[in-house]
Protein backbone atom coordinates (compact mmCIF):
# COMPACT_ATOMS: atom_id res chain seq x y z
CA UNK A 1 0.00 0.00 0.00
CA UNK A 2 1.60 3.51 -0.99
CA UNK A 3 1.73 5.69 2.14
CA UNK A 4 -0.11 8.62 3.05
CA UNK A 5 1.16 11.82 2.25
CA UNK A 6 1.64 14.18 5.10
CA UNK A 7 -1.34 16.00 6.09
CA UNK A 8 -0.45 19.26 5.04
CA UNK A 9 0.46 17.75 1.20
CA UNK A 10 -3.13 17.16 1.34
CA UNK A 11 -5.04 20.19 -0.42
CA UNK A 12 -7.70 21.82 1.92
CA UNK A 13 -10.89 22.42 0.45
CA UNK A 14 -13.09 25.32 1.17
CA UNK A 15 -16.55 25.08 3.26
CA UNK A 16 -18.32 25.84 -0.27
CA UNK A 17 -16.47 23.30 -2.20
CA UNK A 18 -17.16 20.60 0.91
CA UNK A 19 -20.81 21.73 0.56
CA UNK A 20 -21.01 21.40 -3.03
CA UNK A 21 -19.33 17.60 -3.21
CA UNK A 22 -21.70 16.81 0.18
CA UNK A 23 -25.26 17.84 -2.15
CA UNK A 24 -23.84 16.73 -5.23
CA UNK A 25 -23.43 13.16 -3.43
CA UNK A 26 -26.53 13.30 -1.68
CA UNK A 27 -28.50 13.83 -4.86
CA UNK A 28 -26.84 11.33 -6.36
CA UNK A 29 -27.93 8.52 -3.81
CA UNK A 30 -31.63 9.82 -3.80
CA UNK A 31 -31.84 10.03 -7.32
CA UNK A 32 -30.75 6.50 -7.50
CA UNK A 33 -32.78 5.21 -4.84
CA UNK A 34 -36.10 7.01 -6.34
CA UNK A 35 -35.44 5.27 -10.20
CA UNK A 36 -35.10 2.24 -7.76
CA UNK A 37 -38.52 2.79 -5.85
CA UNK A 38 -40.04 3.76 -8.85
CA UNK A 39 -39.78 0.39 -10.34
CA UNK A 40 -41.27 -1.37 -7.19
CA UNK A 41 -44.38 1.05 -7.59
CA UNK A 42 -45.39 -0.18 -10.45
CA UNK A 43 -44.82 -4.00 -10.65
CA UNK A 44 -48.49 -4.26 -11.72
CA UNK A 45 -48.54 -1.85 -14.02
CA UNK A 46 -45.66 -3.27 -15.76
CA UNK A 47 -46.59 -6.94 -15.62
CA UNK A 48 -50.01 -5.63 -17.68
CA UNK A 49 -47.98 -4.30 -20.04
CA UNK A 50 -46.30 -7.01 -20.83
CA UNK A 51 -49.41 -9.37 -20.55
CA UNK A 52 -47.33 -11.19 -17.89
CA UNK A 53 -47.37 -12.00 -14.20
CA UNK A 54 -46.19 -9.97 -11.30
CA UNK A 55 -44.05 -12.84 -10.39
CA UNK A 56 -42.64 -13.05 -13.70
CA UNK A 57 -41.56 -9.07 -13.18
CA UNK A 58 -40.79 -9.13 -9.86
CA UNK A 59 -37.47 -10.58 -11.43
CA UNK A 60 -36.51 -7.01 -12.39
CA UNK A 61 -35.73 -6.17 -8.15
CA UNK A 62 -34.08 -9.30 -7.90
CA UNK A 63 -31.44 -8.96 -11.19
CA UNK A 64 -31.21 -5.28 -9.91
CA UNK A 65 -29.85 -6.64 -6.44
CA UNK A 66 -27.93 -9.71 -7.17
CA UNK A 67 -25.69 -7.02 -9.69
CA UNK A 68 -25.02 -4.11 -7.09
CA UNK A 69 -21.96 -6.08 -5.98
CA UNK A 70 -20.55 -6.19 -9.26
CA UNK A 71 -21.10 -2.56 -9.94
CA UNK A 72 -20.07 -1.29 -6.64
CA UNK A 73 -16.65 -3.34 -7.70
CA UNK A 74 -16.46 -2.08 -11.29
CA UNK A 75 -17.17 0.96 -10.30
CA UNK A 76 -15.05 1.29 -7.24
CA UNK A 77 -11.89 -0.18 -9.06
CA UNK A 78 -12.63 2.68 -11.82
CA UNK A 79 -12.77 5.12 -9.04
CA UNK A 80 -9.51 4.29 -6.91
CA UNK A 81 -7.35 3.83 -10.24
CA UNK A 82 -8.94 7.05 -12.63
CA UNK A 83 -10.43 9.14 -9.34
CA UNK A 84 -13.74 10.07 -7.52
CA UNK A 85 -15.74 12.61 -9.71
CA UNK A 86 -15.40 11.28 -13.36
CA UNK A 87 -16.21 7.73 -12.13
CA UNK A 88 -19.42 9.14 -10.23
CA UNK A 89 -20.33 11.23 -13.23
CA UNK A 90 -20.27 7.79 -15.42
CA UNK A 91 -22.30 6.14 -12.83
CA UNK A 92 -24.73 8.38 -12.56
CA UNK A 93 -25.62 9.07 -16.44
CA UNK A 94 -25.71 5.18 -16.77
CA UNK A 95 -28.26 4.54 -14.05
CA UNK A 96 -30.12 7.54 -15.62
CA UNK A 97 -29.81 6.06 -19.45
CA UNK A 98 -30.66 2.48 -18.27
CA UNK A 99 -33.81 3.63 -17.19
CA UNK A 100 -34.47 5.66 -20.08
CA UNK A 101 -34.39 3.06 -22.15
CA UNK A 102 -36.40 -0.08 -19.33
CA UNK A 103 -39.35 2.80 -20.29
CA UNK A 104 -38.69 2.19 -23.76
CA UNK A 105 -38.22 -1.50 -23.72
CA UNK A 106 -40.63 -3.41 -26.37
CA UNK A 107 -40.33 -7.03 -23.77
CA UNK A 108 -40.33 -8.16 -20.64
CA UNK A 109 -37.28 -10.05 -21.82
CA UNK A 110 -35.32 -6.69 -22.67
CA UNK A 111 -36.74 -4.79 -19.79
CA UNK A 112 -35.71 -7.41 -17.03
CA UNK A 113 -31.83 -7.49 -18.73
CA UNK A 114 -32.14 -3.24 -18.54
CA UNK A 115 -32.53 -4.08 -14.59
CA UNK A 116 -29.67 -6.10 -14.23
CA UNK A 117 -27.77 -3.32 -16.23
CA UNK A 118 -29.10 -0.83 -13.70
CA UNK A 119 -27.93 -3.23 -10.47
CA UNK A 120 -24.54 -2.35 -11.73
CA UNK A 121 -24.74 1.22 -12.47
CA UNK A 122 -26.85 1.47 -8.84
CA UNK A 123 -24.32 -0.46 -6.84
CA UNK A 124 -21.38 1.42 -8.09
CA UNK A 125 -22.69 4.74 -7.50
CA UNK A 126 -22.85 5.48 -3.22
CA UNK A 127 -19.15 3.70 -2.90
CA UNK A 128 -17.66 6.10 -5.08
CA UNK A 129 -19.89 9.06 -3.66
CA UNK A 130 -18.90 8.28 -0.02
CA UNK A 131 -15.66 7.71 -0.63
CA UNK A 132 -15.38 11.53 -2.45
CA UNK A 133 -17.11 13.08 0.13
CA UNK A 134 -15.53 11.12 2.78
CA UNK A 135 -12.20 12.39 1.73
CA UNK A 136 -13.31 16.21 0.64
CA UNK A 137 -14.98 17.18 3.51
CA UNK A 138 -13.31 18.89 6.64
CA UNK A 139 -13.20 15.71 9.48
CA UNK A 140 -15.14 17.78 12.11
CA UNK A 141 -18.46 17.26 8.79
CA UNK A 142 -17.98 13.81 8.56
CA UNK A 143 -20.60 12.51 10.70
CA UNK A 144 -23.08 15.08 9.88
CA UNK A 145 -22.56 14.32 6.27
CA UNK A 146 -22.78 10.72 6.87
CA UNK A 147 -26.10 11.07 8.07
CA UNK A 148 -26.75 13.50 5.43
CA UNK A 149 -25.78 11.26 1.70
CA UNK A 150 -27.30 8.33 3.87
CA UNK A 151 -30.52 10.30 3.97
CA UNK A 152 -30.64 9.94 0.05
CA UNK A 153 -32.36 6.84 0.77
CA UNK A 154 -35.45 7.54 2.08
CA UNK A 155 -35.48 10.62 0.79
CA UNK A 156 -35.95 8.72 -2.82
CA UNK A 157 -38.30 6.74 -1.26
CA UNK A 158 -40.23 9.81 -0.56
CA UNK A 159 -40.00 11.40 -4.04
CA UNK A 160 -40.76 8.25 -6.00
CA UNK A 161 -44.19 7.87 -3.60
CA UNK A 162 -44.87 11.64 -4.82
CA UNK A 163 -43.61 10.90 -8.30
CA UNK A 164 -46.24 7.47 -8.35
CA UNK A 165 -49.26 9.80 -7.84
CA UNK A 166 -48.69 11.01 -11.52
CA UNK A 167 -49.27 7.61 -12.23
CA UNK A 168 -52.51 7.96 -13.96
CA UNK A 169 -51.34 10.97 -15.97
CA UNK A 170 -48.27 9.41 -17.50
CA UNK A 171 -48.37 5.78 -16.73
CA UNK A 172 -45.29 3.88 -15.77
CA UNK A 173 -43.40 4.58 -18.82
CA UNK A 174 -43.33 8.32 -18.46
CA UNK A 175 -42.74 7.66 -14.60
CA UNK A 176 -39.75 5.96 -16.24
CA UNK A 177 -38.67 8.97 -18.60
CA UNK A 178 -38.87 11.52 -15.60
CA UNK A 179 -37.18 9.41 -13.65
CA UNK A 180 -34.41 9.28 -15.80
CA UNK A 181 -33.83 13.09 -15.74
CA UNK A 182 -31.87 11.94 -12.78
CA UNK A 183 -28.67 12.21 -14.74
CA UNK A 184 -29.33 16.29 -14.77
CA UNK A 185 -27.57 15.73 -11.15
CA UNK A 186 -24.62 15.16 -13.43
CA UNK A 187 -24.20 18.51 -14.70
CA UNK A 188 -24.16 19.78 -10.81
CA UNK A 189 -21.31 17.72 -10.22
CA UNK A 190 -19.20 19.14 -13.15
CA UNK A 191 -20.31 22.48 -12.56
CA UNK A 192 -19.52 22.59 -9.10
CA UNK A 193 -17.57 19.57 -7.20
CA UNK A 194 -13.57 18.98 -7.44
CA UNK A 195 -11.87 15.65 -7.14
CA UNK A 196 -11.41 14.09 -4.08
CA UNK A 197 -8.02 16.02 -2.68
CA UNK A 198 -6.98 13.11 -1.22
CA UNK A 199 -7.30 11.09 -4.14
CA UNK A 200 -4.63 13.71 -5.74
CA UNK A 201 -2.31 13.74 -3.13
CA UNK A 202 -2.03 10.00 -3.52
CA UNK A 203 -2.08 10.56 -7.11
CA UNK A 204 0.94 12.79 -6.76
CA UNK A 205 2.82 10.49 -4.67
CA UNK A 206 2.00 7.26 -6.84
CA UNK A 207 3.81 9.03 -9.48
CA UNK A 208 7.15 10.14 -7.40
CA UNK A 209 6.15 14.10 -7.02
CA UNK A 210 3.84 16.50 -8.73
CA UNK A 211 4.15 17.40 -12.23
CA UNK A 212 5.21 14.20 -13.45
CA UNK A 213 3.33 12.04 -16.02
CA UNK A 214 1.80 8.72 -14.60
CA UNK A 215 -0.57 6.00 -15.92
CA UNK A 216 -3.68 5.64 -13.89
CA UNK A 217 -3.08 4.51 -9.79
CA UNK A 218 -4.69 1.96 -8.18
CA UNK A 219 -3.47 -1.10 -5.62
CA UNK A 220 -3.72 -4.80 -6.84
CA UNK A 221 -7.38 -5.76 -4.61
CA UNK A 222 -6.23 -8.95 -4.03
CA UNK A 223 -3.32 -8.70 -1.99
CA UNK A 224 -5.00 -5.57 0.06
CA UNK A 225 -7.95 -7.48 1.00
CA UNK A 226 -5.46 -10.30 2.28
CA UNK A 227 -3.59 -8.24 4.46
CA UNK A 228 -7.19 -7.42 5.73
CA UNK A 229 -8.74 -10.52 5.61
CA UNK A 230 -10.20 -10.05 9.24
CA UNK A 231 -11.18 -6.89 7.99
CA UNK A 232 -13.20 -7.55 5.39
CA UNK A 233 -14.78 -10.63 6.89
CA UNK A 234 -16.26 -8.07 9.97
CA UNK A 235 -17.72 -5.34 7.19
CA UNK A 236 -19.63 -8.10 5.08
CA UNK A 237 -20.67 -9.46 8.21
CA UNK A 238 -21.96 -5.84 9.63
CA UNK A 239 -23.30 -4.98 6.96
CA UNK A 240 -25.44 -8.04 6.35
CA UNK A 241 -27.07 -7.66 9.75
CA UNK A 242 -27.53 -3.32 8.62
CA UNK A 243 -29.25 -4.95 5.05
CA UNK A 244 -31.26 -7.16 7.09
CA UNK A 245 -32.64 -4.89 9.68
CA UNK A 246 -33.52 -2.50 7.17
CA UNK A 247 -35.23 -4.83 4.82
CA UNK A 248 -36.88 -6.05 7.92
CA UNK A 249 -38.48 -3.58 9.23
CA UNK A 250 -39.37 -2.01 5.28
CA UNK A 251 -40.01 -4.58 2.14
CA UNK A 252 -42.94 -6.60 3.90
CA UNK A 253 -44.17 -4.09 5.78
CA UNK A 254 -46.22 -1.28 3.80
CA UNK A 255 -48.40 -3.35 1.54
CA UNK A 256 -48.41 -6.90 3.13
CA UNK A 257 -48.47 -6.04 6.88
CA UNK A 258 -50.39 -2.71 6.85
CA UNK A 259 -52.70 -3.01 4.14
CA UNK A 260 -53.70 -6.83 4.52
CA UNK A 261 -52.83 -7.90 7.81
CA UNK A 262 -53.93 -4.47 9.27
CA UNK A 263 -56.66 -3.44 6.55
CA UNK A 264 -55.67 0.20 6.96
CA UNK A 265 -57.12 1.73 3.68
CA UNK A 266 -54.38 2.92 1.45
CA UNK A 267 -54.40 6.88 2.21
CA UNK A 268 -53.26 5.65 5.85
CA UNK A 269 -50.90 3.53 4.42
CA UNK A 270 -49.32 6.39 2.45
CA UNK A 271 -48.85 8.30 5.47
CA UNK A 272 -47.77 6.35 7.68
CA UNK A 273 -44.88 5.76 4.83
CA UNK A 274 -44.27 9.16 4.27
CA UNK A 275 -43.99 9.80 8.49
CA UNK A 276 -41.88 7.29 8.92
CA UNK A 277 -39.70 8.19 6.17
CA UNK A 278 -39.27 11.88 7.88
CA UNK A 279 -38.49 10.20 10.78
CA UNK A 280 -36.03 8.01 8.96
CA UNK A 281 -34.32 11.01 7.47
CA UNK A 282 -33.88 13.07 10.86
CA UNK A 283 -32.82 9.49 12.26
CA UNK A 284 -29.28 9.82 10.20
CA UNK A 285 -28.62 13.22 10.69
CA UNK A 286 -29.01 13.19 14.49
CA UNK A 287 -27.29 10.03 14.60
CA UNK A 288 -24.69 10.93 12.02
CA UNK A 289 -23.78 13.90 14.23
CA UNK A 290 -23.50 12.36 17.53
CA UNK A 291 -21.09 10.25 16.08
CA UNK A 292 -18.82 13.39 16.15
CA UNK A 293 -19.20 13.56 19.88
CA UNK A 294 -19.03 9.67 20.79
CA UNK A 295 -17.40 7.74 18.07
CA UNK A 296 -18.68 6.02 15.43
CA UNK A 297 -19.21 2.52 16.91
CA UNK A 298 -20.83 3.73 20.12
CA UNK A 299 -23.14 6.14 17.97
CA UNK A 300 -24.39 2.81 16.12
CA UNK A 301 -24.71 0.36 18.86
CA UNK A 302 -26.76 3.38 20.68
CA UNK A 303 -29.51 3.63 17.68
CA UNK A 304 -29.52 -0.28 17.23
CA UNK A 305 -29.90 -0.85 21.29
CA UNK A 306 -32.71 1.86 21.18
CA UNK A 307 -34.69 0.71 18.28
CA UNK A 308 -34.85 -2.94 20.16
CA UNK A 309 -37.41 -2.20 23.19
CA UNK A 310 -39.31 -0.45 20.28
CA UNK A 311 -40.12 -3.36 18.43
CA UNK A 312 -43.82 -4.15 20.07
CA UNK A 313 -44.85 -0.76 19.62
CA UNK A 314 -43.94 -0.94 15.83
CA UNK A 315 -45.32 -4.49 15.19
CA UNK A 316 -48.38 -5.13 17.75
CA UNK A 317 -50.76 -1.99 18.29
CA UNK A 318 -54.01 -2.19 16.03
CA UNK A 319 -54.46 1.39 15.41
CA UNK A 320 -53.09 3.47 12.73
CA UNK A 321 -52.21 6.29 15.10
CA UNK A 322 -49.92 3.78 17.19
CA UNK A 323 -48.57 1.94 14.39
CA UNK A 324 -47.62 5.35 12.78
CA UNK A 325 -45.85 6.07 16.00
CA UNK A 326 -44.10 3.02 16.58
CA UNK A 327 -42.98 3.02 13.07
CA UNK A 328 -41.60 6.54 13.31
CA UNK A 329 -39.84 6.05 16.60
CA UNK A 330 -38.31 2.52 14.93
CA UNK A 331 -37.45 3.82 11.58
CA UNK A 332 -35.35 7.01 13.57
CA UNK A 333 -33.45 4.33 15.20
CA UNK A 334 -32.91 2.04 12.17
CA UNK A 335 -31.44 4.72 9.39
CA UNK A 336 -30.10 6.79 12.52
CA UNK A 337 -27.59 4.07 12.77
CA UNK A 338 -27.36 3.86 9.20
CA UNK A 339 -26.33 7.63 8.86
CA UNK A 340 -23.40 6.37 10.30
CA UNK A 341 -22.44 3.69 8.07
CA UNK A 342 -20.55 5.74 5.27
CA UNK A 343 -18.83 7.14 7.36
CA UNK A 344 -17.52 4.29 9.33
CA UNK A 345 -16.92 2.22 6.61
CA UNK A 346 -14.50 4.91 4.89
CA UNK A 347 -12.37 5.20 7.97
CA UNK A 348 -12.24 1.74 7.95
CA UNK A 349 -11.28 1.35 4.00
CA UNK A 350 -7.97 0.64 3.23
CA UNK A 351 -6.65 3.73 1.64
CA UNK A 352 -5.92 2.34 -1.46
CA UNK A 353 -9.34 0.55 -2.36
CA UNK A 354 -11.50 3.41 -0.47
CA UNK A 355 -13.74 3.61 -3.44
CA UNK A 356 -14.01 -0.20 -3.67
CA UNK A 357 -14.12 -1.29 -0.20
CA UNK A 358 -17.01 0.43 1.24
CA UNK A 359 -19.32 -0.26 -1.69
CA UNK A 360 -18.68 -3.76 -1.97
CA UNK A 361 -19.00 -4.98 1.39
CA UNK A 362 -22.23 -3.16 1.21
CA UNK A 363 -23.61 -4.75 -1.47
CA UNK A 364 -22.21 -8.16 -0.36
CA UNK A 365 -24.30 -7.66 2.54
CA UNK A 366 -27.36 -6.30 0.53
CA UNK A 367 -27.29 -10.05 -1.66
CA UNK A 368 -26.52 -12.40 1.42
CA UNK A 369 -28.98 -10.23 3.11
CA UNK A 370 -31.92 -10.49 0.42
CA UNK A 371 -33.29 -13.97 1.68
CA UNK A 372 -34.91 -12.14 4.58
CA UNK A 373 -38.40 -11.41 3.27
CA UNK A 374 -38.50 -14.86 2.66
CA UNK A 375 -37.21 -15.88 6.05
CA UNK A 376 -40.28 -13.24 7.44
CA UNK A 377 -42.91 -14.82 5.83
CA UNK A 378 -41.70 -18.51 6.45
CA UNK A 379 -41.89 -17.52 10.11
CA UNK A 380 -44.91 -15.68 9.55
CA UNK A 381 -46.05 -19.30 8.17
CA UNK A 382 -45.75 -21.06 10.51
CA UNK A 383 -47.46 -18.84 13.18
CA UNK A 384 -50.64 -18.86 11.59
CA UNK A 385 -50.14 -16.13 8.82
CA UNK A 386 -49.25 -13.65 11.50
CA UNK A 387 -46.40 -11.48 10.16
CA UNK A 388 -46.05 -9.79 13.60
CA UNK A 389 -43.92 -11.94 15.12
CA UNK A 390 -41.36 -12.26 12.15
CA UNK A 391 -40.93 -8.85 12.04
CA UNK A 392 -39.93 -8.55 15.26
CA UNK A 393 -37.78 -11.48 15.87
CA UNK A 394 -35.91 -11.41 12.24
CA UNK A 395 -35.64 -7.37 13.13
CA UNK A 396 -34.51 -7.50 16.84
CA UNK A 397 -31.86 -10.25 15.92
CA UNK A 398 -30.20 -7.80 13.05
CA UNK A 399 -30.39 -5.47 15.60
CA UNK A 400 -28.79 -7.20 18.21
CA UNK A 401 -25.89 -8.65 15.99
CA UNK A 402 -25.15 -4.79 15.06
CA UNK A 403 -24.70 -3.83 18.59
CA UNK A 404 -22.44 -6.80 19.60
CA UNK A 405 -20.45 -6.34 15.82
CA UNK A 406 -19.82 -2.91 16.84
CA UNK A 407 -18.99 -3.09 20.40
CA UNK A 408 -16.88 -6.24 19.94
CA UNK A 409 -15.44 -7.29 17.16
CA UNK A 410 -15.26 -3.47 15.73
CA UNK A 411 -12.93 -2.42 18.10
CA UNK A 412 -10.08 -4.53 16.45
CA UNK A 413 -10.54 -2.55 13.76
CA UNK A 414 -8.66 1.24 13.39
CA UNK A 415 -9.62 4.22 10.88
CA UNK A 416 -7.58 4.41 8.17
CA UNK A 417 -8.88 8.09 7.24
CA UNK A 418 -6.94 10.96 8.76
CA UNK A 419 -7.55 12.80 12.11
CA UNK A 420 -10.20 10.67 13.57
CA UNK A 421 -10.25 9.60 16.85
CA UNK A 422 -8.19 6.16 17.67
CA UNK A 423 -11.94 4.80 19.27
CA UNK A 424 -13.54 5.09 15.95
Amino acid sequence: MTPLPPTGAIPARSAREARHVAIACFLGWMLDACDFFVVLFTLDNVARSYAASIEAVLLAPTLTLISRPVGAYLFGRAADRYGRRPILIAAILCYSLVELLSALAPTLGLFLFLRLLFGVALGGEWGVGTALTMESVPPRWRGMTSGLLQAGYPAGYLLASLLFLLLPVLGWRGLFVLSASSGLSAIYIVLFVKESPEWLARHRVAAGGPGRNRGPAGAPILPVLKRHRALVLYAVCLMTAFNVFSHGSQDLYPKIFLALQRHLPHPTVTLIVVLYNLAAIAGGLCFGMLSERIGRRRAIALAALLALPLLPLWALPESAAWIAVGAMLIQFCIQGAWGVVPAYLNELSPADIRATFPGVAYQCGNLLAAGSSLIQNGIAARMGGNLAPALMLVVGSAGGAIVLLTMLAGGAHRSQLGAQPAER
